[in-house]
Protein backbone atom coordinates (compact mmCIF):
# COMPACT_ATOMS: atom_id res chain seq x y z
CA UNK A 1 0.00 0.00 0.00
CA UNK A 2 1.36 3.46 -0.96
CA UNK A 3 1.73 6.45 1.33
CA UNK A 4 -1.31 7.97 2.98
CA UNK A 5 -3.26 10.87 1.54
CA UNK A 6 -3.17 13.74 4.04
CA UNK A 7 -6.27 15.85 4.32
CA UNK A 8 -6.94 19.31 5.69
CA UNK A 9 -10.63 19.93 6.45
CA UNK A 10 -11.93 23.50 6.70
CA UNK A 11 -15.27 23.62 8.47
CA UNK A 12 -16.41 21.21 11.17
CA UNK A 13 -20.13 21.76 11.02
CA UNK A 14 -22.63 19.04 10.21
CA UNK A 15 -20.95 17.90 7.00
CA UNK A 16 -17.35 18.36 8.17
CA UNK A 17 -18.01 16.34 11.30
CA UNK A 18 -19.68 13.68 9.18
CA UNK A 19 -16.62 13.43 6.93
CA UNK A 20 -14.30 12.95 9.92
CA UNK A 21 -16.59 10.26 11.37
CA UNK A 22 -16.94 8.44 8.06
CA UNK A 23 -13.16 8.28 7.56
CA UNK A 24 -12.68 7.10 11.14
CA UNK A 25 -15.36 4.40 10.95
CA UNK A 26 -14.73 3.15 7.40
CA UNK A 27 -11.03 3.94 7.11
CA UNK A 28 -9.94 0.36 6.50
CA UNK A 29 -12.54 -0.10 3.77
CA UNK A 30 -11.52 3.15 2.08
CA UNK A 31 -7.86 2.10 2.11
CA UNK A 32 -8.69 -1.29 0.62
CA UNK A 33 -10.71 0.29 -2.18
CA UNK A 34 -8.22 3.03 -3.06
CA UNK A 35 -4.87 1.51 -2.09
CA UNK A 36 -4.09 4.56 0.08
CA UNK A 37 -5.17 5.42 3.62
CA UNK A 38 -7.07 8.69 3.97
CA UNK A 39 -5.76 10.58 7.00
CA UNK A 40 -7.26 13.73 8.52
CA UNK A 41 -4.05 15.59 9.32
CA UNK A 42 -5.33 19.12 9.91
CA UNK A 43 -8.59 20.95 10.54
CA UNK A 44 -9.78 24.52 10.77
CA UNK A 45 -12.98 25.81 12.34
CA UNK A 46 -14.20 28.88 14.18
CA UNK A 47 -14.49 27.43 17.70
CA UNK A 48 -11.68 25.20 18.88
CA UNK A 49 -13.38 24.55 22.24
CA UNK A 50 -16.68 23.22 20.88
CA UNK A 51 -17.33 19.57 21.66
CA UNK A 52 -18.18 17.94 18.34
CA UNK A 53 -17.88 14.36 19.54
CA UNK A 54 -14.84 13.81 17.31
CA UNK A 55 -11.50 12.27 18.09
CA UNK A 56 -9.04 14.92 16.86
CA UNK A 57 -6.06 13.72 18.85
CA UNK A 58 -2.88 14.30 16.87
CA UNK A 59 -4.66 16.48 14.29
CA UNK A 60 -3.16 19.94 13.72
CA UNK A 61 -5.58 22.79 14.36
CA UNK A 62 -5.47 25.97 12.28
CA UNK A 63 -7.29 29.09 13.38
CA UNK A 64 -6.48 30.53 9.94
CA UNK A 65 -7.82 28.27 7.15
CA UNK A 66 -5.65 30.02 4.55
CA UNK A 67 -2.54 28.99 6.48
CA UNK A 68 -3.80 25.41 6.40
CA UNK A 69 -4.33 25.67 2.62
CA UNK A 70 -0.64 26.56 2.26
CA UNK A 71 0.60 23.71 4.50
CA UNK A 72 3.17 21.85 2.39
CA UNK A 73 2.47 18.55 4.17
CA UNK A 74 -1.17 18.37 3.08
CA UNK A 75 -2.27 16.75 -0.18
CA UNK A 76 -5.95 17.75 -0.33
CA UNK A 77 -8.01 20.58 1.13
CA UNK A 78 -11.66 19.86 1.87
CA UNK A 79 -13.68 23.10 1.87
CA UNK A 80 -16.87 22.86 3.93
CA UNK A 81 -17.16 26.46 5.13
CA UNK A 82 -19.81 27.62 2.67
CA UNK A 83 -20.61 30.94 1.07
CA UNK A 84 -20.04 32.10 -2.48
CA UNK A 85 -17.15 34.45 -1.67
CA UNK A 86 -14.99 35.46 1.28
CA UNK A 87 -12.94 32.95 3.22
CA UNK A 88 -14.24 29.89 1.36
CA UNK A 89 -13.25 31.26 -2.05
CA UNK A 90 -9.88 32.51 -0.78
CA UNK A 91 -9.21 29.12 0.78
CA UNK A 92 -9.90 27.22 -2.44
CA UNK A 93 -7.82 29.61 -4.55
CA UNK A 94 -4.92 29.38 -2.09
CA UNK A 95 -5.03 25.59 -2.05
CA UNK A 96 -5.13 25.33 -5.85
CA UNK A 97 -2.34 27.87 -6.26
CA UNK A 98 -0.21 25.75 -3.91
CA UNK A 99 -0.79 22.69 -6.09
CA UNK A 100 -3.29 20.94 -3.81
CA UNK A 101 -6.42 19.18 -4.97
CA UNK A 102 -9.68 20.52 -3.54
CA UNK A 103 -12.93 18.81 -2.63
CA UNK A 104 -15.87 21.08 -1.85
CA UNK A 105 -19.57 20.87 -1.07
CA UNK A 106 -20.00 24.59 -1.79
CA UNK A 107 -22.66 24.96 -4.48
CA UNK A 108 -22.88 28.76 -4.19
CA UNK A 109 -19.15 29.25 -4.70
CA UNK A 110 -19.04 26.82 -7.63
CA UNK A 111 -22.14 28.39 -9.23
CA UNK A 112 -20.58 31.85 -9.14
CA UNK A 113 -16.89 31.03 -9.66
CA UNK A 114 -16.81 27.47 -11.01
CA UNK A 115 -15.41 28.28 -14.45
CA UNK A 116 -12.51 30.35 -13.08
CA UNK A 117 -11.73 27.77 -10.39
CA UNK A 118 -11.75 24.98 -12.99
CA UNK A 119 -9.23 26.93 -15.08
CA UNK A 120 -7.00 27.43 -12.04
CA UNK A 121 -7.17 23.75 -11.04
CA UNK A 122 -6.33 22.60 -14.56
CA UNK A 123 -3.44 25.04 -14.84
CA UNK A 124 -1.96 23.52 -11.65
CA UNK A 125 -2.81 19.95 -12.77
CA UNK A 126 -4.79 19.17 -9.64
CA UNK A 127 -8.37 18.02 -9.03
CA UNK A 128 -11.35 20.21 -8.20
CA UNK A 129 -14.21 17.95 -7.14
CA UNK A 130 -17.71 19.00 -6.04
CA UNK A 131 -20.00 15.94 -6.01
CA UNK A 132 -21.49 16.98 -2.67
CA UNK A 133 -22.47 20.41 -4.03
CA UNK A 134 -25.32 18.92 -6.08
CA UNK A 135 -28.08 16.82 -4.54
CA UNK A 136 -26.22 15.63 -1.43
CA UNK A 137 -25.61 11.90 -1.49
CA UNK A 138 -26.87 11.36 -5.06
CA UNK A 139 -23.90 10.79 -7.41
CA UNK A 140 -25.29 13.19 -10.01
CA UNK A 141 -21.91 14.59 -11.08
CA UNK A 142 -20.36 11.16 -11.51
CA UNK A 143 -23.35 9.87 -13.49
CA UNK A 144 -23.26 12.79 -15.94
CA UNK A 145 -19.48 13.10 -16.25
CA UNK A 146 -18.60 9.40 -16.29
CA UNK A 147 -21.53 7.01 -16.51
CA UNK A 148 -23.22 8.90 -19.35
CA UNK A 149 -20.07 10.41 -20.85
CA UNK A 150 -20.76 8.89 -24.29
CA UNK A 151 -24.01 10.85 -24.69
CA UNK A 152 -25.05 14.20 -26.02
CA UNK A 153 -27.51 15.44 -23.42
CA UNK A 154 -30.95 16.47 -24.60
CA UNK A 155 -32.08 17.93 -21.30
CA UNK A 156 -31.53 17.79 -17.56
CA UNK A 157 -34.24 18.33 -15.00
CA UNK A 158 -34.92 17.40 -11.44
CA UNK A 159 -35.99 18.12 -7.90
CA UNK A 160 -32.95 19.87 -6.47
CA UNK A 161 -34.12 21.25 -3.13
CA UNK A 162 -35.34 19.00 -0.33
CA UNK A 163 -36.87 21.83 1.73
CA UNK A 164 -39.22 22.86 -1.07
CA UNK A 165 -40.05 19.25 -1.88
CA UNK A 166 -40.93 18.60 1.78
CA UNK A 167 -43.13 21.69 1.94
CA UNK A 168 -45.03 20.89 -1.26
CA UNK A 169 -45.42 17.21 -0.33
CA UNK A 170 -46.75 18.11 3.13
CA UNK A 171 -49.12 20.73 1.74
CA UNK A 172 -50.52 18.07 -0.56
CA UNK A 173 -50.86 15.44 2.18
CA UNK A 174 -52.37 17.74 4.82
CA UNK A 175 -54.16 20.52 2.93
CA UNK A 176 -52.31 23.14 4.97
CA UNK A 177 -50.97 26.41 3.56
CA UNK A 178 -47.38 27.33 2.75
CA UNK A 179 -46.66 29.47 5.82
CA UNK A 180 -47.80 26.84 8.31
CA UNK A 181 -45.83 24.04 6.67
CA UNK A 182 -42.72 26.23 6.36
CA UNK A 183 -42.84 26.90 10.11
CA UNK A 184 -43.04 23.15 10.72
CA UNK A 185 -40.09 22.53 8.39
CA UNK A 186 -38.06 25.08 10.35
CA UNK A 187 -38.88 23.34 13.65
CA UNK A 188 -37.81 19.99 12.16
CA UNK A 189 -34.54 21.44 10.87
CA UNK A 190 -35.46 21.02 7.21
CA UNK A 191 -35.54 24.80 6.66
CA UNK A 192 -33.26 27.57 7.90
CA UNK A 193 -34.42 30.44 10.10
CA UNK A 194 -34.11 32.55 6.95
CA UNK A 195 -35.47 30.16 4.31
CA UNK A 196 -35.08 32.52 1.34
CA UNK A 197 -32.34 30.57 -0.46
CA UNK A 198 -34.51 27.46 -0.39
CA UNK A 199 -38.07 28.67 -0.96
CA UNK A 200 -37.14 31.37 -3.49
CA UNK A 201 -35.30 28.87 -5.70
CA UNK A 202 -31.74 30.14 -5.23
CA UNK A 203 -30.35 26.89 -3.82
CA UNK A 204 -31.85 24.86 -6.66
CA UNK A 205 -30.51 27.38 -9.17
CA UNK A 206 -26.97 27.02 -7.80
CA UNK A 207 -27.17 23.29 -8.42
CA UNK A 208 -28.77 23.67 -11.82
CA UNK A 209 -25.98 26.00 -12.96
CA UNK A 210 -23.44 23.26 -12.27
CA UNK A 211 -25.47 20.51 -13.92
CA UNK A 212 -26.00 22.68 -17.00
CA UNK A 213 -22.30 23.39 -17.43
CA UNK A 214 -21.47 19.72 -16.97
CA UNK A 215 -24.16 18.44 -19.34
CA UNK A 216 -23.73 20.94 -22.18
CA UNK A 217 -20.05 21.89 -21.94
CA UNK A 218 -20.79 25.53 -21.20
CA UNK A 219 -19.33 28.02 -18.78
CA UNK A 220 -21.19 28.16 -15.47
CA UNK A 221 -23.85 30.85 -15.90
CA UNK A 222 -25.90 31.29 -12.75
CA UNK A 223 -27.02 34.81 -13.69
CA UNK A 224 -28.96 33.56 -16.73
CA UNK A 225 -31.22 31.22 -14.77
CA UNK A 226 -34.91 32.13 -14.77
CA UNK A 227 -35.86 31.71 -11.13
CA UNK A 228 -39.14 31.54 -9.20
CA UNK A 229 -39.80 30.01 -5.80
CA UNK A 230 -42.82 28.42 -4.11
CA UNK A 231 -44.11 31.21 -1.84
CA UNK A 232 -47.17 31.80 -4.04
CA UNK A 233 -48.26 28.16 -4.22
CA UNK A 234 -51.52 27.65 -2.33
CA UNK A 235 -53.32 24.58 -1.08
CA UNK A 236 -55.97 25.39 -3.70
CA UNK A 237 -53.36 25.10 -6.47
CA UNK A 238 -52.24 21.74 -5.12
CA UNK A 239 -55.82 20.43 -4.85
CA UNK A 240 -56.66 21.48 -8.40
CA UNK A 241 -53.40 19.94 -9.63
CA UNK A 242 -54.36 16.59 -8.09
CA UNK A 243 -57.81 16.79 -9.64
CA UNK A 244 -56.28 17.44 -13.05
CA UNK A 245 -53.76 14.58 -12.74
CA UNK A 246 -50.66 16.54 -11.68
CA UNK A 247 -48.46 17.22 -8.67
CA UNK A 248 -46.69 20.50 -8.10
CA UNK A 249 -42.90 20.26 -7.77
CA UNK A 250 -40.14 22.85 -7.77
CA UNK A 251 -38.01 21.77 -10.73
CA UNK A 252 -34.68 22.86 -12.10
CA UNK A 253 -34.54 22.34 -15.87
CA UNK A 254 -31.95 22.92 -18.56
CA UNK A 255 -31.89 22.19 -22.29
CA UNK A 256 -30.39 23.36 -25.54
CA UNK A 257 -32.79 24.96 -27.98
CA UNK A 258 -31.84 26.41 -31.35
CA UNK A 259 -28.26 26.94 -30.27
CA UNK A 260 -29.29 28.64 -27.03
CA UNK A 261 -29.34 27.26 -23.48
CA UNK A 262 -32.48 27.48 -21.42
CA UNK A 263 -32.13 27.28 -17.62
CA UNK A 264 -35.21 27.54 -15.42
CA UNK A 265 -36.10 26.96 -11.76
CA UNK A 266 -39.78 27.28 -10.91
CA UNK A 267 -42.83 25.33 -9.73
CA UNK A 268 -44.21 22.90 -12.31
CA UNK A 269 -47.32 20.79 -12.70
CA UNK A 270 -45.82 17.33 -13.15
CA UNK A 271 -48.04 14.54 -14.57
CA UNK A 272 -48.65 11.62 -12.22
CA UNK A 273 -47.05 9.19 -14.69
CA UNK A 274 -43.77 11.16 -14.57
CA UNK A 275 -41.39 9.52 -12.05
CA UNK A 276 -40.52 12.93 -10.57
CA UNK A 277 -44.11 13.26 -9.33
CA UNK A 278 -43.50 10.39 -6.89
CA UNK A 279 -40.36 11.87 -5.29
CA UNK A 280 -41.61 13.17 -1.95
CA UNK A 281 -40.38 14.57 1.34
CA UNK A 282 -36.81 15.84 1.56
CA UNK A 283 -35.58 13.62 -1.27
CA UNK A 284 -33.96 14.97 -4.44
CA UNK A 285 -33.93 13.47 -7.93
CA UNK A 286 -32.10 14.19 -11.17
CA UNK A 287 -33.44 13.02 -14.51
CA UNK A 288 -30.94 13.13 -17.38
CA UNK A 289 -31.84 12.36 -20.98
CA UNK A 290 -28.98 11.34 -23.25
CA UNK A 291 -29.30 10.81 -26.98
CA UNK A 292 -28.25 7.14 -26.71
CA UNK A 293 -29.00 6.30 -23.06
CA UNK A 294 -32.52 7.70 -23.03
CA UNK A 295 -33.94 9.03 -19.75
CA UNK A 296 -32.21 7.95 -16.53
CA UNK A 297 -33.33 9.07 -13.07
CA UNK A 298 -31.34 8.93 -9.84
CA UNK A 299 -33.00 9.65 -6.51
CA UNK A 300 -31.92 9.91 -2.90
CA UNK A 301 -31.25 12.10 0.12
CA UNK A 302 -30.32 15.56 -1.10
CA UNK A 303 -28.80 16.83 2.12
CA UNK A 304 -27.87 15.81 5.65
CA UNK A 305 -24.69 14.84 7.45
CA UNK A 306 -24.24 11.27 6.27
CA UNK A 307 -25.33 11.49 2.60
CA UNK A 308 -23.29 14.64 2.00
CA UNK A 309 -20.26 13.23 3.82
CA UNK A 310 -20.56 10.14 1.62
CA UNK A 311 -20.33 12.31 -1.49
CA UNK A 312 -17.32 14.24 -0.15
CA UNK A 313 -15.43 11.05 0.66
CA UNK A 314 -16.28 9.54 -2.72
CA UNK A 315 -14.44 12.49 -4.30
CA UNK A 316 -11.50 11.93 -1.97
CA UNK A 317 -11.39 8.28 -3.01
CA UNK A 318 -11.26 9.22 -6.70
CA UNK A 319 -8.28 11.47 -6.03
CA UNK A 320 -6.61 8.72 -4.00
CA UNK A 321 -6.98 6.43 -7.02
CA UNK A 322 -5.29 9.00 -9.21
CA UNK A 323 -8.45 9.98 -11.09
CA UNK A 324 -8.38 13.61 -12.18
CA UNK A 325 -11.04 14.70 -14.68
CA UNK A 326 -11.91 18.20 -15.89
CA UNK A 327 -14.42 19.58 -13.38
CA UNK A 328 -17.00 20.19 -16.12
CA UNK A 329 -16.21 17.13 -18.27
CA UNK A 330 -14.23 19.05 -20.91
CA UNK A 331 -11.15 21.25 -20.38
CA UNK A 332 -12.07 24.68 -19.04
CA UNK A 333 -10.70 26.47 -22.09
CA UNK A 334 -13.10 24.44 -24.25
CA UNK A 335 -16.21 25.48 -22.31
CA UNK A 336 -18.59 27.48 -24.49
CA UNK A 337 -20.13 30.79 -23.52
CA UNK A 338 -23.72 29.86 -24.22
CA UNK A 339 -26.34 32.33 -25.34
CA UNK A 340 -29.23 32.22 -22.83
CA UNK A 341 -32.79 31.80 -24.04
CA UNK A 342 -35.00 34.81 -23.32
CA UNK A 343 -37.23 34.35 -20.28
CA UNK A 344 -40.49 34.71 -22.23
CA UNK A 345 -39.43 32.41 -25.08
CA UNK A 346 -40.62 29.25 -23.32
CA UNK A 347 -43.29 27.22 -25.11
CA UNK A 348 -45.61 24.91 -23.22
CA UNK A 349 -48.93 24.40 -21.49
CA UNK A 350 -50.03 26.50 -18.51
CA UNK A 351 -52.24 26.29 -15.43
CA UNK A 352 -53.91 29.65 -14.77
CA UNK A 353 -55.63 30.46 -11.46
CA UNK A 354 -57.88 33.52 -11.27
CA UNK A 355 -60.09 35.00 -8.53
CA UNK A 356 -63.05 36.69 -10.19
CA UNK A 357 -66.51 38.03 -9.42
CA UNK A 358 -69.19 35.45 -10.19
CA UNK A 359 -71.38 37.30 -12.67
CA UNK A 360 -72.50 36.89 -16.27
CA UNK A 361 -69.97 37.79 -18.95
CA UNK A 362 -66.81 37.25 -16.89
CA UNK A 363 -65.76 34.07 -18.68
CA UNK A 364 -66.49 35.68 -22.03
CA UNK A 365 -64.18 38.61 -21.17
CA UNK A 366 -61.40 36.21 -20.12
CA UNK A 367 -61.93 34.09 -23.22
CA UNK A 368 -61.56 37.20 -25.38
CA UNK A 369 -58.19 38.02 -23.81
CA UNK A 370 -57.02 34.46 -24.45
CA UNK A 371 -58.42 34.39 -27.99
CA UNK A 372 -56.68 37.64 -28.91
CA UNK A 373 -53.34 36.05 -27.93
CA UNK A 374 -54.24 32.86 -29.83
CA UNK A 375 -54.25 30.78 -26.63
CA UNK A 376 -56.32 27.62 -26.83
CA UNK A 377 -58.05 26.29 -23.69
CA UNK A 378 -57.88 22.60 -22.78
CA UNK A 379 -59.92 22.73 -19.57
CA UNK A 380 -61.81 25.23 -17.40
CA UNK A 381 -62.87 24.57 -13.82
CA UNK A 382 -65.18 26.61 -11.61
CA UNK A 383 -66.57 24.99 -8.49
CA UNK A 384 -69.92 26.16 -7.10
CA UNK A 385 -71.87 29.40 -7.52
CA UNK A 386 -71.58 32.62 -5.53
CA UNK A 387 -73.45 35.31 -7.50
CA UNK A 388 -71.75 38.66 -7.02
CA UNK A 389 -69.06 37.12 -4.82
CA UNK A 390 -65.48 35.98 -5.42
CA UNK A 391 -64.93 32.55 -6.94
CA UNK A 392 -61.75 30.80 -8.12
CA UNK A 393 -61.48 30.02 -11.80
CA UNK A 394 -58.89 27.58 -13.16
CA UNK A 395 -57.89 27.36 -16.81
CA UNK A 396 -55.52 24.85 -18.41
CA UNK A 397 -54.15 25.90 -21.78
CA UNK A 398 -52.81 23.93 -24.69
CA UNK A 399 -49.18 24.55 -25.57
CA UNK A 400 -48.48 28.20 -26.30
CA UNK A 401 -45.76 30.80 -25.95
CA UNK A 402 -45.04 32.26 -22.52
CA UNK A 403 -44.96 35.80 -23.93
CA UNK A 404 -48.54 35.30 -25.13
CA UNK A 405 -49.64 34.01 -21.71
CA UNK A 406 -48.08 36.97 -19.92
CA UNK A 407 -49.79 39.47 -22.25
CA UNK A 408 -53.15 37.76 -21.77
CA UNK A 409 -52.80 37.74 -17.99
CA UNK A 410 -51.99 41.45 -17.97
CA UNK A 411 -55.21 42.10 -19.86
CA UNK A 412 -57.21 39.86 -17.54
CA UNK A 413 -55.79 41.62 -14.47
CA UNK A 414 -57.13 44.92 -15.81
CA UNK A 415 -60.71 43.59 -15.86
CA UNK A 416 -62.84 44.98 -13.01
CA UNK A 417 -64.08 41.43 -12.39
CA UNK A 418 -60.54 40.21 -11.60
CA UNK A 419 -59.97 40.56 -7.85
CA UNK A 420 -56.28 39.66 -7.54
CA UNK A 421 -53.19 39.22 -9.66
CA UNK A 422 -53.64 36.10 -11.81
CA UNK A 423 -51.28 33.23 -11.03
CA UNK A 424 -49.83 30.75 -13.46
CA UNK A 425 -47.85 27.52 -13.17
CA UNK A 426 -46.06 25.91 -16.08
CA UNK A 427 -47.06 22.35 -16.97
CA UNK A 428 -44.20 19.89 -17.46
CA UNK A 429 -45.40 17.33 -20.01
CA UNK A 430 -42.08 16.02 -21.38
Amino acid sequence: MTTSLKLGIAGLGTVGSGVVRLIEENGSLLAERTGRPLVVSAVSARDRRKDRGLNLEGVRWYDDPLAMAADAELDIIVELIGGSDGVALDLVKTALEHGKSVVTANKAMMAHHGTDLARLAESRQVALSYEAAVAGGIPAIKVLREGLAANQFVRIHGILNGTCNYILSTMRDTGREFGEVLAEAQKLGYAEADPSFDVDGVDAAHKLALLTALAFGTEVDFDSIQMEGIRNISSMDIAYAEELGYRIKLLGMARRKNGQVEQRVHPCMVPLDNPLSRVDGVFNAVLAQGDFSGPIMIEGAGAGENPTASAVVADLMDIARGLRLPPFAVPADKLERAQPLESDAHFGAYFLRLLVVDRPGVIADIATALRDEEISVEALLQRGRAPGEAVPLVIVTHETGEAQVLRALRRIEELDSCLQEPRFIRIENS
